[in-house]
């Protein structure tokens, strides 16, 4: 059964956390509660910021190391990840993966003086040498569930005085992090953490971050925000000082996911999400399909991007990504979701 069968109902088999999770029952009814409110005049989405020190909290937990201090709160990852690129020197060199998801690769691309160095992801630790300044990696890739190396990649930046960003937006959630792996993270909320598409998070050490500016600061990153709303006067030292102004609402879904996943412990969804994964890699083998081997999440079947629109018909949501065909196990997954799309993958298979 699901890890929280009173918190999900979904009416479908839905094996596509890897493109957007589902919310938990107190997310909806605390969003609903605060709309609620809103429509009603008796407060505006801003009187829940005293919720955001409750999701730094949260997000901290997830890394071994991290402090809520070490958060700042965003939008969107490339949005967040933009004061790590306009820091680099023009010519710098960043080094990526191939495939790597585009919101990690733009920034850095499109700013147009950096010499950015693509490598298949397995070489990634192997191809840093003194002239990198950067490397910019998810720690599990978005189009297959494959994952990055982070000790070997943390040993082979230091060793060449390169700087590490990771993006944990496919792993946090499920995937134990330890912060001191990376010197900067990004992470998005909307998929494996069930929180709200408009809510993603920096994090960095004082020591990582000193070096960078925010790009287009707000009035929300203000050392005293609320004092300071019409004569700014100066941002804090710490990493709070690249926070975007928050959607509150999204705050408040995400805080409530947050909560959830601290009861359950990514330990346990770790273990639940992976046994779930492995028996379907397994039962996929065994229709003849050739999943790619990889203890992750997600289980990618190449070439079978075509089978989506048919499994959808029957009731079972997975996504077309690289031309394959991607399953992503979490929390609210079950044997019987296994069962089920290995079932719909089966006729496929025949047709």
């Amino acid at each position: 059964m699901s890890l929280a069968p009173a918190e999900f109902t979904p009416e479908t088999t839905y094996l596509n956390t890897a493109s957007h999770g589902l919310p938990p029952a107190r997310a909806v009814a605390a969003v609903r509660e605060a709309q609620d409110r809103w429509a009603a005049g008796r407060g505006a989405p801003p009187v829940q910021d005293h919720l955001v020190p409750e999701l730094r909290a949260g997000f901290a937990r997830l890394m071994t190391g991290a402090t809520a201090e070490d958060i700042a709160l965003g939008g969107t990852v490339s949005a967040l990840i933009a004061p790590v690129a306009s820091a680099l020197p023009a010519g710098a060199e960043v080094l990526v993966a191939e495939g790597e998801f585009a919101s990690v690769t733009m920034p850095f691309l499109f700013r147009g003086d950096l010499a950015v160095r693509t490598v298949p992801l397995e070489r990634l630790a192997a191809d840093v040498r003194p002239e990198t300044a950067l490397v910019a990696v998810s720690v599990v890739q978005s189009a297959d569930g494959r994952i990055a190396d982070t000790a070997l990649l943390r040993a082979a930046t230091r060793a060449n005085g390169a700087k590490l960003l990771l993006d944990s937006t496919q792993a946090a959630g499920w995937y134990p992090l330890d912060f001191a792996d990376a010197d900067y993270w990004v992470c998005a909320t909307f998929k494996w953490l069930v929180g709200a598409r408009s809510v993603a998070f920096f994090a960095a050490s004082p020591a990582a971050a000193a070096d960078l500016r925010p790009v287009g600061p707000g009035w929300y990153a203000a050392e005293d925000r609320w004092a300071e709303l019409y004569n700014p006067i100066a941002l804090p030292t710490g990493t709070r000082r690249f926070d975007q102004t928050p959607d509150w609402i999204g705050v408040i879904a995400a805080r409530a996911a947050l909560e959830l996943l601290d009861e359950l412990t990514i330990d346990k969804i770790h273990a639940h999400n992976l046994a779930l994964a492995g028996r379907f890699r397994a039962g996929a083998r065994a229709l003849g399909y050739q999943p790619i081997e990889q203890s992750s999440a997600i289980v990618a079947i190449p070439g079978a991007g075509t089978a989506e629109n048919r499994l959808e018909q029957a009731e079972v949501l997975a996504s077309a990504r690289a031309g394959g065909l991607r399953f992503s196990f979490h929390l609210y997954n079950s044997d019987a979701d296994v069962e089920h799309a290995l079932a719909a993958l089966g006729e496929h298979h025949d047709s």
